[in-house]
């Protein structure tokens, strides 16, 4: 007998996005309708926008009732965010995807099999692996290498891309890991990962294909030293502690 089909929810996190966000959910809404295997929801998580995102989010989500959701939060921070469309629904795999959709769609089937066919708690897309097809610029390359070789020293993970954005979670996992994450912005998928390998969650690596956005107005440099400061956090954490309860 084969398993119940799983419902996911695909969370866009969203800060001052108005322009690109229903391109997004609509491009989303299309591929999901047409290829994706299992049931689904969009779910918009606006946090703290101030140029229209939210009132975009809820019209949208009255134009397409049962497929797509939001919520608006004055506080700012993806990990704040995620955690709360994660924590606060009834989905069996949860997801998400930067807003840009700089990650092809079809890698999301692939993560979410992973999950539910294959015994996976957490799967991740990389843009780091050998079958991974990759376009950006040479200034980006050079620090998100830097920054998961950075991650690999000080924390001795395996995984091999933690800021790719583009990664889901299993039901239990994210149960288990969410409420354990201390961080409220960009660190916060780099710490459920690392926290998931500690504890024993079995993580699926996927090579992605993806597209720099020219776009991107997210400031490199302080995010970075942001996620160094997080992996000194997490580092004496683990050293003092332990990685927290096994799966």
């Amino acid at each position: 007998m084969s398993s119940p089909q799983p419902k996911v929810r695909l969370v866009i996190p969203c800060l001052n996005e108005v322009q690109q966000l229903e391109w997004s959910v609509e491009s989303c809404r299309k591929f999901l309708k047409e290829s994706f295997p299992y049931r689904w929801e969009v779910f918009v998580a606006d946090n703290g926008s101030k140029d229209g995102t939210a009132e975009l989010a809820a019209r949208l989500a009255a134009k397409y009732p049962g497929e797509v959701g939001y919520f608006t939060i004055p506080e700012r921070g993806r990990g704040r965010a995620l955690r709360k469309a994660w924590l606060e629904c009834d989905a069996d795999i949860v997801a998400y995807t930067d807003v840009d959709l700089s990650t092809e769609l079809e890698a999301l089937t692939v993560l979410c099999r992973a999950i539910h066919e294959q015994g996976f708690d957490l799967g991740t897309g990389s843009r780091l692996l050998p079958e991974s097809r990759i376009e950006r610029g040479l200034k980006r390359e050079v620090i998100s290498r830097c920054y998961n070789l950075f991650v690999k020293l000080m924390l001795f993970t395996h995984f091999s891309d933690a800021q790719c954005g583009f990664k889901a979670a299993s039901r239990r996992a994210v149960d288990a890991l969410a409420p354990q994450v201390e961080d409220q912005g960009w660190f916060f998928d780099t710490e459920l990962l690392a926290l998931g390998e500690k504890q024993g969650f079995r993580i699926a690596d996927i090579p992605v294909r993806w597209v720099d956005d020219d776009d991107s107005r997210v400031k490199i440099v302080s995010t970075a030293w942001q996620d160094i400061k997080g992996v000194w956090r997490l580092r004496k954490m683990l050293w003092r502690s332990g990685p927290g309860p096994r799966a």
